[in-house]
């Protein structure tokens, strides 16, 4: 499969009726593609949906159904057959772009590319085009030496770059991090040295937290909508020994560092998130399915009493 040229055909959708999507298209000097679906553009729901769709390479489905969680009226569902390359060697935010003023979290298949991340290395995924297709998490469009840069380091002509830009506190911003539920869950498994390629299907939902202009508590309540009311399913091909070892260590509710809202975590590390836990970062209850033997585990709880304080800014 090639990731990009997947991602691509979202990116098409997006430039051929931005209207459509309340997206504003533009190039860079060097002709870089550049889409913003919530940093001066408007976005709004199906913008955010194509966003997180995108930022799976089109191996996952997203969806808006209804829920009585936390106060909100709306939850987001993400489901993939292709779990490995769809949430770890695209969705996965783990390249940090800064360039002079620039500040970016870069997602998508373009990761790939670039295999700047030791993740990349060490799943041995790997992507031949000469398109690149990335997802920046940012405040500011791109300007050219940044969007050259990116271009340089993924190994194609500027022109060939396609970069989807929204802010933390759009809708489509915050759409596509809660659509990240089955991703969390498949790093914490990597983390907990699992054989994530065992799992064969996801499925997840998590609550849409009310936006906020603020970024800070825009992260603080993406993050808590995983973290504290995200819901996962994962069907594994693996032994049962080692779905009950593995199981209790999944939620976020392992950490250490659970019980806080997020927003509260983060300012009490001075926004370095290298002082958080790393094994917060799960969904708040995830079950297990064997494909073995039919068997299913459920580990973790839902917390609505911190969901509703950090949706509510009762923090």
């Amino acid at each position: 499969m090639n990731l990009n040229c997947m991602a691509l055909q979202h990116a098409q959708k997006l430039l051929s009726d931005p209207c459509k999507f309340n997206a504003q298209v533009s190039q860079s000097a060097s002709g870089t593609h550049l889409i913003d679906l919530g940093v001066q553009a408007h976005g709004g729901l199906a913008a955010g949906k194509l966003l997180a769709e995108a930022c799976l390479s089109g191996l996952g489905e997203v969806n808006f159904v209804p829920t009585q969680l936390a106060g909100v009226q709306t939850s987001v569902t993400v489901a993939t057959d292709h779990p490995v390359q769809a949430c770890m060697g695209s969705q996965y935010a783990g390249w940090q772009i800064s360039i002079d003023k620039f500040f970016g979290m870069g997602s998508g298949p373009m990761r790939l590319l670039a295999k700047k991340e030791p993740l990349i290395k060490e799943l041995q995924i790997n992507d031949t085009s000469d398109v690149a297709v990335g997802i920046l998490e940012t405040a500011q469009i791109p300007c050219d030496k940044v969007c050259t840069q990116i271009a340089e380091q993924c190994g194609v002509s500027p022109e060939k770059l396609y970069l989807l830009v929204a802010k933390t506190s759009s809708l489509a911003g915050h759409i596509q991090i809660v659509a990240r539920s089955v991703e969390t869950a498949m790093h914490k498994l990597h983390e907990l040295k699992f054989d994530i390629n065992q799992v064969k299907s996801g499925f997840a939902s998590a609550p849409l937290p009310p936006i906020s202009a603020d970024d800070v508590v825009g992260i603080g309540r993406t993050n808590d909508a995983i973290l504290y009311g995200g819901q996962v399913t994962l069907w594994v091909d693996a032994e049962d020994q080692l779905i009950e070892e593995i199981g209790p260590q999944l939620p976020s509710s392992a950490s250490a560092m659970y019980g806080k809202p997020f927003e509260t975590i983060l300012r009490e590390a001075k926004f370095d998130f290298y002082k958080i836990d790393p094994l917060l970062f799960s969904p708040a209850k995830i079950q297990l399915a064997s494909l073995r033997t039919g068997r299913s585990w459920t580990f973790g709880e839902v917390n609505e009493k911190i969901l509703d304080a950090s949706f509510q800014g009762n923090i």
